[in-house]
């Protein structure tokens, strides 16, 4: 997937050395497969959220007018556990992965360094006092954002904390542990 274009960039600008709009243009190189990768993932993740919320959506209303439907024919038996196993199944998934809030890591990072970006074109000053600050600051901030959308891309499947706490045995009285993070609040 390509990078739409920004207009101008840091080449064009008056406010840092050429030094600097080099240092600067680099970065952005680097970024640009970056950007690349979390623009497709997030792309992916929302198509499947879609898909799986149109049908998830459809079947709820679908199920129980198929059911009505139902005579002795085993193809309308059928057609009904296809519809019903295929939405549960997309549910299942789209929970286990975490689809929408993976859209919704990749969509905000890609969004949270092209704030950076746009913002140390147009206000530098916020950076820093100097030109080398203010560099550096931008370069700190855009590794805060890799690092937080390279928690989400690395927490792609669910841990079996996830997997207790979301398969509860009522029933049996089978209830996870709380995770380290509920462990540590309640502390």
């Amino acid at each position: 997937m390509d990078l739409n274009p920004g207009g101008p960039s840091f080449e064009q600008s008056a406010h840092f050395s050429e030094e600097g709009k080099e240092l600067l243009s680099q970065n952005f190189e680097r970024m640009q497969g970056t950007l690349k990768f979390w623009k497709t993932y997030a792309e992916r993740y929302r198509t499947f959220h879609i898909y799986s919320l149109t049908w998830i959506s459809l079947s709820t209303v679908g199920v129980p007018l198929l059911a009505q439907a139902i005579d002795s024919d085993p193809w309308s038996k059928w057609l009904l556990t296809v519809v019903a196993a295929h939405s549960a199944i997309l549910l299942a998934v789209s929970r286990a992965f975490r689809v929408e809030a993976h859209y919704k890591a990749f969509r905000n990072g890609e969004s949270e360094f092209y704030d950076l970006y746009r913002r140390m074109l147009d206000r530098p000053g916020v950076f820093g006092g100097s030109e080398t600050q203010r560099i550096d600051r931008y370069f700190e901030q855009v590794e805060t954002v890799r690092r937080v959308v390279r928690a989400a891309e690395t927490d792609n499947f669910p841990s079996m904390e996830d997997v207790a706490q979301d398969f509860r045995v009522g029933h049996l009285g089978i209830t996870s542990e709380p995770s380290g993070s509920e462990r540590q609040s309640r502390e």
